[in-house]
């Protein structure tokens, strides 16, 4: 355990009402937080996870962000999620008890370490806590699907669109502002995430910038017209 980081808990996380989608009583977080570890943070490019690796931990970002990707049998990537402050990484393994994907720091990650056994054992004894893992499992099943339903039939502005726009919805839910933020991954993530290419990432993102629906600069990202961005998505 990290000695700069042994002294957080659960308690005073201030993420822990979003990977713990609905607060435990007192006594249920003390004993969650006796079976957490805080480990050293990752570097931009470290990887978390990786595909066919045996399932250990769960983990719960406390800072900074990760992607999650796949790679087909040529090596191609195709990510399939990004993570932020407050979600939990390693659901994918539940299944059969390995990792189906990758998972790699976009930039300086702080963790949480989740042992499973402890945790399988812990929720054994506490109802409640059994009851919100499969709510946080569920909800993350969910917003998978409904992505891949948001983004089908979606021109290429309606994608990019509705991604900074959950984007937006995500930072101010973690008590972040939702109107200017930076983005962690590169355009050539986002392509890939969104079925789109570098350059038609970069083309709309001068278009919206030249209309006023944006300011773009570098990765700093500032939402101009709200009601603008959610009519370009289709909203």
């Amino acid at each position: 355990m990290a000695s700069l980081t042994s002294h957080i808990h659960c308690q005073d996380c201030s993420m822990s009402s979003l990977c713990i989608a609905q607060p435990l009583d007192n006594d249920s977080m003390v004993r969650l937080d006796t079976i957490i570890q805080r480990r050293k943070p990752l570097q931009k490019r470290d990887l978390l996870t990786t595909a066919g690796a045996p399932l250990q931990f769960l983990y719960a970002v406390r800072s900074g962000s990760l992607k999650t990707y796949t790679l087909d049998d040529k090596g191609v990537e195709q990510i399939i999620d990004f993570h932020l402050p407050g979600d939990l990484v390693g659901f994918d393994a539940l299944a059969d008890g390995h990792h189906r994907s990758f998972s790699q720091a976009l930039e300086t990650t702080m963790l949480c370490e989740i042992p499973v056994q402890s945790l399988d054992d812990l929720a054994s004894q506490m109802p409640t806590l059994r009851k919100q893992m499969m709510k946080l499992m569920s909800s993350e099943l969910f917003a998978s699907k409904q992505l891949l339903g948001d983004l089908n039939n979606r021109s290429a502005q309606q994608r990019l669109a509705h991604f900074l726009l959950t984007l937006s919805q995500r930072f101010a839910e973690r008590g972040l502002s939702g109107k200017s933020f930076r983005l962690t991954m590169t355009r050539a993530d986002i392509g890939n995430y969104l079925g789109l290419s570098v350059e038609t990432i970069s083309r709309i993102l001068s278009a919206l910038q030249t209309d006023g629906t944006l300011a773009v600069k570098n990765k700093l990202v500032e939402i101009r017209s709200l009601d603008q961005l959610n009519s370009l998505a289709g909203h």
